[in-house]
């Protein structure tokens, strides 16, 4: 008898444990293909940035070792979606196709399009719930519309039911007996070259499911006691389970019961406050989920007409490299540049800095983190920053400016961040503060004033 493998098409999921779409294809008996495309090609997938793009080259690494541990391995194929999975599907004769969930405008569009053509063909095309504890069109309003205010919606999602435990790994992945040809993964060139900047994210990170589990049993029987202190930069007190959530490494589920699980009483009554974290994440993509162009478009329409500043190139230059003056600013772009990765509430004084300091556009900033942080995702990325900016959903109020030398003595008061990644700043090499921040601060309220005056009946 003839099989018909199944296709299991796996993108920000790379996981064995608690990954629906690969279970339903084991469960069906049939021998199994693991797919992932790298679809740079389709208008509207965003293209990943160079930091993203080295964690991918890894975690596809480490997946396919934890494939070939149970039978299988990775096939890796490039270019559109729309036909390459098609491609591949014929090539093996297969009879069902299974994937997790995207929730962007264009992925959407693109997996209801194939589920449709897979199914007109006579397969069996399923996707499941993997990756979002609260799939966007679950949680609403009592008016049936999508919550644009953070809090309401984190109650609404607690007063829904739990949500589902996580799955086991499957025992063994069954490959057909010839499987399809794979792309060489070195062939796609996601590792930086000429040059090879990668040395700090080397130094910081080991990208992979086994390691992304490894973390999150450390953070919770271990930082997560210290959570209360996690807006201090410095301190070790912040889980860094960001790049492996938005890569799919471990599930929202899966952290979510470790947070209900056994845990040392110090964590326990931390557990909650992470988690609320955690749905922000949640928050973000149902943003995403109904503006789809929030990377580019403010969400808050009024901040179109916003009056930025034609700043030149060699002061944004200056913000990116952490050259500013200021020194929880360049702390903490000094630390993005090299770990590809910044603590949140040092995320938030660079941003207002760019934003309303220097009177950068959101948009610039964004693209930055979006080519610098492993952890860029298309929601959270610009729904964040356009939170600082005053443009987005839940916004902090334009006129709400970090001072990033008062959130220094804040939450730096012994400087020991700072001095980590800026060790000249108390010697004559460091320069002084590119601009005035109380002048700044000012210009910035009259910009706001303005916008405002250009569009009635905005806040």
């Amino acid at each position: 008898m003839t099989s018909s493998p199944s296709v299991v098409w796996l993108r920000d999921d790379l996981r064995v444990a608690d990954n629906p779409a690969l279970v339903a294809a084991v469960d069906r008996g049939e021998p199994v293909v693991v797919l992932v495309v790298l679809d740079d090609e389709t208008p509207g997938i965003r293209p990943l940035g160079g930091a993203a793009r080295w964690w991918l080259h890894h975690s596809l690494v480490a997946l396919d070792g934890a494939l070939r541990e149970l039978g299988a391995g990775l096939t890796l194929r490039r270019g559109p979606a729309a036909e390459v999975l098609p491609a591949v599907v014929a090539e093996v004769g297969a009879g069902a196709v299974y994937w997790n969930r995207r929730y962007g405008k264009v992925p959407r569009d693109t997996d209801a399009a194939l589920k449709a053509a897979l199914r007109d063909e006579g397969l069996v095309a399923e996707s499941f719930q993997a990756n979002l504890l609260f799939e966007p069109w679950t949680v609403q309003t009592g008016q049936g519309q999508p919550f644009k205010v953070f809090t309401p919606f984190w109650r609404a999602c607690l007063d829904r039911p739990e949500p589902r435990h996580p799955l086991d790994a499957p025992d063994a992945v069954r490959p057909p007996e010839a499987p399809p040809a794979s792309d060489d993964l070195d062939a796609w060139q996601l590792l930086p070259t000429r040059p090879d900047w990668a040395a700090g994210l080397r130094e910081t990170w080991t990208p992979g499911e086994a390691a992304a589990l490894d973390a999150l049993e450390e953070f919770a029987t271990g930082h997560l006691a210290d959570y209360g202190e996690r807006d201090f930069p410095a301190q070790e007190a912040t889980s860094r389970m960001s790049p492996r959530l938005r890569f799919g490494e471990v599930s929202p589920f899966q952290i979510w019961h470790r947070m209900r699980g056994d845990l040392p009483p110090a964590s326990r009554e931390r557990a909650q406050s992470f988690l609320r974290e955690v749905v922000w994440r949640e928050f973000n993509h149902t943003i995403l989920f109904t503006s789809p162009d929030l990377a580019t478009v403010s969400y808050r329409p009024e901040f179109e007409a916003f009056p930025w500043a034609d700043v030149p190139e060699s002061e944004v230059d200056a913000w990116r490299h952490g050259r500013t003056g200021v020194p929880l600013v360049d702390a903490g772009m000094r630390q993005l540049w090299t770990t590809g990765w910044m603590h949140n509430r040092v995320r938030m004084v660079t941003a207002s800095f760019l934003i309303k300091n220097l009177l950068v556009d959101w948009r610039v900033g964004e693209q930055w983190f979006w080519d610098t942080l492993v952890d860029a995702d298309e929601a959270n990325n610009p729904a964040n920053w356009q939170w600082t900016a005053g443009s987005g959903a839940d916004a902090a109020p334009y006129f709400r400016v970090f001072n990033p030398v008062l959130q220094g003595e804040k939450f730096d008061k012994e400087r020991n961040y700072v001095r980590a990644w800026v060790p000249e700043i108390d010697t004559d090499d460091y320069p002084e503060p590119m601009v005035d921040l109380k002048e700044s601060r000012r210009r910035a309220l009259d910009a706001y004033e303005t916008m405002r005056r250009a569009s009635p009946g905005s806040p």
